[in-house]
């Protein structure tokens, strides 16, 4: 069977990984996005997906626009069985569509979460159960007929990069199911009145306030792990928190334990262990204190 890939983070990668070690699966070439600059000193890095393309010998194509017809007639002239989507980051014009069965994974039990974000969507909203759907293609946004699906729980302890790598290992999974047994399956139309559309995300979506719940400010910095991180209206940045069960004044400290400062929340609190304050380096909760002087009923900004 002849395959066409089209991914690009580490989520797709992991799938990519899979399908070029099944007996039977060949893919014949991968697209992705181009290479973007990275880091402080913005140098250019290549998608996971293509690092994997290189080191295998596939063929890797970075198009801006699937749109041309030059390829177009390219993956017509593979002669794919399959095209599989994953995390690409690109919607497919019916050009390509029209070639081959397209499949795509989606990182959420569609159709509660389309669009950009449903990890992050479903860590924000405190959900606690989430999943990977294979899906057929179509024009719409995540819209198509539902082809199978696998769930997970989410557990409290779980944060963007924990719950990424776990439905990526299971998209792994559903994919070589799925395509193995694709002639038995009969696709399920979604509903639309049910779905739900996650937006992208923006830095400032990090911003939090001791005037939400703990609960919240949690569940924000569960999804947006890595970037955008969260951070207080000040710019210091909590880089490490967990849940207590305490009370008190939003905004005050409310304890001080040998492993973070407890803070509370308009309901709730929050232990901060790691935080770091603007133009500095990342340290424990406690020596930023010290270093600001701040103590029990102080407000911690």
């Amino acid at each position: 069977m002849n395959i066409v890939f089209m991914g690009t983070p580490d989520y797709a990668n992991t799938i990519f990984k899979r399908l070029i070690k099944e007996d039977g699966i060949n893919v014949t070439s991968v697209y992705t996005q181009p290479d973007k600059p990275v880091g402080r000193k913005k140098v250019m890095t290549p998608p996971p997906v293509k690092v994997t393309a290189n080191e295998e010998g596939i063929n890797c194509f970075q198009p801006i626009t699937l749109k041309e017809k030059e390829i177009v007639d390219r993956i017509k002239n593979e002669n794919p069985d399959f095209i599989i989507v994953a995390a690409y980051g690109q919607i497919l014009p019916k050009s390509i569509l029209d070639i081959a069965p397209c499949i795509n994974l989606h990182a959420s039990l569609l159709p509660k979460y389309r669009g950009a974000s449903p990890i992050q969507q479903a860590l924000l909203n405190g959900d606690k159960i989430t999943g990977v759907t294979a899906m057929l293609m179509e024009e719409g946004l995540d819209s198509g007929p539902i082809l199978s699906w696998n769930v997970t729980k989410i557990e409290t302890n779980d944060r963007k990069v924990t719950l990424f790598n776990r439905l990526a290992d299971m998209a792994a999974d559903l994919t070589t199911l799925t395509l193995k047994n694709f002639s038995k399956i009969s696709p399920l139309k979604q509903s639309s009145a049910d779905a739900n559309y996650c937006k992208k995300i923006r830095k400032s979506d990090g911003l939090v306030t001791f005037e939400f719940s703990s609960e919240r400010i949690y569940n924000t910095f569960r999804a947006y792990e890595g970037w955008p991180g969260i951070y207080l209206e000040s710019g210091l940045k909590l880089l490490d928190i967990s849940l207590v069960d305490d009370e008190g004044k939003a905004g005050t400290i409310v304890r001080i334990d040998d492993d973070g400062v407890v803070v509370a929340c308009i309901t709730g609190a929050i232990k901060i262990h790691m935080v770091q304050p603007p133009s500095k380096k990342g340290m424990d909760s406690l020596s930023y204190i010290r270093g600001k002087r701040l103590g029990v009923e102080d407000i911690f900004i």
